[in-house]
């Protein structure tokens, strides 16, 4: 039977408990734990926390946001002590093929072919190394351009390729790397760590750390044995890194010999894939039991800021921030981004892990304490899944500072809240956790909840819409690349028209990418997944051999691994052929049996090969050929679907498969080529109504690069 003493402090404790948190100056109540922090115990060092953006295009629309929303979202990302603050970011190499939402441009879209304006990544590295210039930036491919070893990834032509990237990083940009991955989820290739090692070392790049081999099976520390028998090889891998450390940790004999050869270990792609608060929770458990399982120094989790359409793979629940209507400047901040914020307002690049001063909880949680190179120190700690309130007594030893500590809550109720600070009496401390909680407490200041005022209200994309492409007078400063457009697969990008009169947009990669994911064919999307009956049409230019199409009504682009979407498009030929095609998107096979979805699309006639189309009608026009303009239309009313080129209604056809979906843009493609047509004056609006206003940029919209 217990004391009457402790009868009395578990009833105090829980009375407390009820408040935002209980802290006790010395030592008054029973506690579930005694851990002891000792400044001089040691400890790795830590090496940062954050998240990937890449591994898909999963931020294109945040260029197209105004000011001053685009400004607000980058701070609440990256400025320190504000929102997330991050630590550490790993971009995507871009490579023209699917990573997993969509394709970004390379820098090289053949071995000739040299660019360091395209895309956006460059600007992201820009906005957020400006905001915190101790910003860790590390990277990797996804996918490559074709030309690359003859298809043959690891290669030295794609060592040189990565050599050119980061000299454009460092000679326009002014940035660095600090590590670089050999490639991402792809395997393993001892040589080609050493060839990248040494041409690193040869071009000035001897302090980019690389980093291998990131990957994410069981067998994803194979290689790590192979290390200690092999000088070169373990002198070129810098970093032992992996994916998904949470489901499957590093073992205790790679900790070992990660340790004997003095390679810190990095999980360069965790992933939280929950909602609300869970999602916050999860991130911060997830953040503490990579080190405290698998001795991981650095964790980044994929993926940082959503700005791309809804019905992209994976749109919303990794991601802290959602910035999906650049249209109206509407962004939401998800939970999530207060759980990077529980790490990164309270913990630096070059603090150490503290030794005896992480682990689990002994009631359910798990908490982590870093030092910094002074005496401040920070602790956070997670409850998920403890069933009540428990108490943790901490002593403070060893040269840490007996200063007053701040400590922030968040909870399924609210996040990231200050709650009352905690003294120290004597060297020590006491504390009671609620359950499903996150704390943060930290002798160090200045941490706040950063939040904008004023936030829009979310719009619906613009209906009707007409983009001629001419407003881009400086193509460069916008990425080569419009507002609102999606690449899922290829490189659409402004480029001048072939008849001098003003500018288009092309589809410039002329070969099947190395890519990451399986390819089907280059297009791009923009608009609204809820149109229901419009009309998509645009002018197209054929060179010898292309084809090109209008899509529209696409209301899927794949499921992450693939880019086959949903929807109809209307397509052109050089050589006259039109065709009107339905496409089922991937068929999972293994889904066949039971997907009640996957069984009607096989009865209404679809292919079940790759891309899964069905040909509504097709025709030959004499009249065309390449090296013209063409206009194709396609035109939705009810189930009733009409092609029209050049005015002229060829192809009709009725099909209830598809009521409503989002527009695109088409470039076909063979087993060794992909069509590079040109595609202008691109006009989404109602059957019978006039052309409207050519598009124009909203108030605040700007370029992301300087003249």
């Amino acid at each position: 039977m217990p004391s009457f003493k402790k009868i009395i402090f578990r009833w105090l404790a829980l009375l407390l408990a009820a408040q935002p948190i209980m802290v006790a100056e010395a030592q008054a109540v029973d506690t579930n734990q005694v851990v002891e922090l000792r400044g001089d115990a040691g400890g790795p060092r830590f090496d940062g926390i954050g998240a990937v953006n890449g591994g898909g295009a999963t931020s294109v629309l945040l260029k197209d946001y105004p000011e001053p929303q685009r400004s607000q979202i980058l701070d609440l990302v990256f400025k320190p002590k504000f929102g997330a603050s991050i630590s550490a970011l790993l971009v995507e190499i871009p490579g023209d093929g699917n990573s997993t939402q969509g394709s970004m441009p390379s820098h090289m879209h053949t071995r000739d072919d040299l660019n360091y304006s395209r895309g956006y990544i460059w600007w992201i590295m820009q906005a957020a190394k400006k905001r915190n210039p101790n910003l860790s930036l590390d990277g990797a491919a996804w996918s490559a351009p074709g030309w690359i070893g003859n298809g043959n990834f690891w290669s030295q032509d794609a060592v040189d390729y990565y050599v050119k990237w980061l000299q454009g990083l460092r000679t326009v940009y002014g940035l660095e790397f600090d590590a670089i991955g050999c490639r991402n989820e792809k395997g393993t290739d001892y040589d080609f760590a050493k060839m990248l090692r040494a041409s690193l070392n040869a071009n000035g790049f001897e302090k980019v750390q690389i980093h291998g081999f990131d990957n994410w099976p069981s067998n994803k520390f194979d290689f790590v044995p192979a290390m200690a028998a092999d000088e070169k090889f373990r002198d070129a891998i810098g970093i032992l890194s992996a994916h998904t450390l949470v489901s499957i940790p590093a073992s205790l004999e790679v900790q070992a010999l990660a340790a004997k050869m003095n390679k810190p270990i990095w999980n360069t792609e965790e992933h939280v894939y929950l909602k609300g608060f869970d999602c916050a929770l999860s991130i911060v458990q997830a953040f503490n039991e990579n080190f405290i399982r698998s001795g991981a120094t650095r964790i980044v989790n994929w993926y940082d800021i959503a700005a791309l359409y809804p019905l992209e793979p994976y749109s919303e629940d990794p991601a802290m921030l959602l910035a999906r209507s650049p249209w109206s400047g509407h962004y939401d901040i998800r939970e999530a981004l207060w759980g990077y914020g529980h790490y990164g307002q309270f913990t630096q690049i070059g603090w150490q892990y503290l030794k005896g001063g992480c682990g689990e909880l002994a009631d359910g949680g798990t908490f982590i304490t870093m030092k910094s190179p002074g005496d401040d120190y920070s602790i956070i700690l997670e409850t998920k899944g403890a069933s009540a309130p428990q108490t943790i007594r901490f002593t403070v030893v060893g040269g840490l500072s007996n200063g007053k500590l701040c400590v922030w809550r968040s909870n399924a109720k609210e996040q990231f809240i200050q709650q009352p600070g905690i003294k120290p009496v004597d060297g020590a401390f006491t504390v009671t956790l609620e359950p499903d909680s996150i704390y943060s407490l930290s002798t160090t200041t200045g941490q706040q909840k950063g939040s904008f005022n004023n936030i829009p209200a979310t719009k619906s994309f613009p209906f009707p819409y007409y983009e001629t492409f001419d407003e881009y007078s400086a193509p460069s400063q916008w990425g080569f690349l419009p507002r609102y457009t999606a690449d899922i697969a290829g490189a659409f990008e402004l480029v001048n028209r072939p008849d001098k009169q003003g500018l288009c947009l092309r589809q410039v990669v002329p070969i099947p990418p190395i890519s990451w994911a399986p390819e089907w064919q280059p297009y791009t999307i923009l608009g609204d997944d809820h149109w229901q009956d419009y009309e998509v049409s645009a002018d197209v230019y054929l060179n010898p051999g292309d084809s090109a199409a209008v899509m529209g009504r696409i209301n899927d682009v794949g499921y992450g691994y693939g880019s086959v979407p949903k929807g109809y498009f209307l397509q052109l030929r050089d050589d006259g052929q039109c065709r009107l095609v339905a496409i089922r998107g991937k068929v999972d096979k293994k889904k066949l049996i039971g997907d009640a979805e996957q069984q009607a699309l096989i009865k209404a006639g679809m292919d079940d090969g790759e891309g899964g189309e069905k040909v509504l009608a097709t025709s030959m026009l004499p009249h065309v050929s390449a090296n013209q303009w063409h206009n194709l239309k396609l035109r939705f009313n009810g189930s009733t679907l009409t092609g029209l080129v050049d005015g002229q209604p060829v192809l009709s056809a009725t099909n209830s498969l598809y009521s409503h979906g989002m527009v695109g843009l088409l470039a076909g493609a063979e087993q060794k080529k992909l069509s590079t047509p040109y595609f202008d004056n691109v006009m989404v609006k109602n059957p019978n109504d006039p052309a409207p206003a050519p598009a124009s940029a909203a108030p605040g919209q700007s370029p992301i690069y300087a003249p």
